[in-house]
């Protein structure tokens, strides 16, 4: 039995990408995510192996953290700006022995290598492969996700690529950045991939959708590609500091963003909302009815709890603010989200 047809046995509902939604029972997967381990395809997110002496070079001139400082099967995550400082892609960066593994967002692969791919100069000894024909991507997430895989330290601590083997099958396992819980992505050959995922299922992950992921983002204030992580905004707008070097040497957008860093001072600020009622994104988001910023995600998790997420005006971004959207809805403003300067 091939993987989609495992998962729609399981009850999966499939997006047209045929990447599972849920599978019926969310708040039982909810519950997992929090309290023991889910399990989630994410094959359709962005993963390419970088070789060749320059390729670190490449992702270091364009990028805003410091791709150099990481050692052996050591990581960061680090975003690609344009001139103008502004968010092009962001992705999560391993140094491997045989070159540098990057895993990005949902359907930003094509993105991501074209962008690459036009930035490599005529000398430049850089070599791109795309890893999606032949390796799944899955996620386990949630507080017993790395026992599951009975790592003794390797996948465990920090940003530490690490191995593990599962049903026969050779595993890569890199901690991602976490929507709350912990969160282990793990590359497999694909021809593996129903195999393993019968196999992580029987011993007692709970499968789970992309849904139940963005419910789980949004709660963590984590931004997302398509929603935040747009040429909208700037990394530091976002709560983005813990993902940008201010002591590395030039790359696209640095003086943009130096100058935001410098002054102290920004225009925006993405906020952790909570809404009255369930409401759309994205929406216009206004105060005493002048515009105040923009609601970019919003979810009702299957506790019930709303969440969303919303870059306001450095103004109107107090804890306590409460906001409308043209329909109405109420929100108020909690917290910032992300790590901000000092975090």
């Amino acid at each position: 039995m091939g993987l989609r047809a495992l998962q729609q046995s399981q009850g999966a509902c499939l997006a047209p990408d045929g990447i599972p939604l849920h599978f019926g029972d969310s708040q039982g997967a909810w519950q997992a995510a929090l309290h023991s381990a889910v399990l989630l395809d994410r094959s359709h997110e962005a993963r390419m192996r970088l070789a060749g002496a320059s390729a670190a070079d490449l992702l270091q001139r364009l990028s805003t953290n410091d791709v150099l400082a990481p050692g052996l099967n050591q990581g960061c995550p680090t975003i690609f700006t344009n001139w103008h400082g502004r968010v092009l892609e962001r992705v999560e960066i391993w140094r491997e022995a045989e070159g540098l593994l990057l895993l990005g967002g949902p359907g930003r692969a094509a993105p991501l290598r074209d962008y690459l791919q036009r930035n490599i100069f005529f000398n430049d000894d850089v070599q791109i492969t795309d890893l999606a024909p032949d390796h799944s991507l899955f996620d386990l997430i949630g507080p017993t996700a790395p026992a599951l895989l009975q790592l003794p330290h390797a996948g465990r601590n920090g940003c530490k690529l690490g191995r593990a083997e599962l049903a026969g099958h050779d595993l890569q396992v890199a901690p991602r950045k976490a929507p709350g819980v912990p969160r282990l992505s793990l590359l497999l050959p694909a021809a593996a991939a129903a195999d393993l995922w019968q196999t992580l299922c029987g011993a007692g992950a709970l499968p789970a959708g992309s849904l139940l992921f963005n419910a789980l983002r949004v709660r963590a204030g984590l931004p997302a590609a398509g929603s935040e992580l747009t040429t909208d905004y700037i990394p530091l707008e976002l709560g983005l500091w813990d993902e940008v070097s201010f002591s590395k040497g030039c790359y696209t957008g640095q003086e943009i963003i130096a100058r935001m860093e410098s002054r102290g001072q920004l225009a925006k600020m993405m906020m952790r909302l909570r809404p009255a009622s369930a409401v759309e994104a994205p929406a216009e988001l206004l105060h005493e009815g002048r515009v105040a910023g923009r609601l970019t995600s919003s979810v009702t998790a299957p506790d019930g709890v709303r969440h969303a997420l919303g870059v306001l005006r450095v103004a109107q971004a107090e804890p306590g603010a409460l906001l409308q959207t043209a329909a109405g809805v109420q929100l108020e403003v909690l917290a910032p989200a992300g790590v901000q300067p000092g975090g």
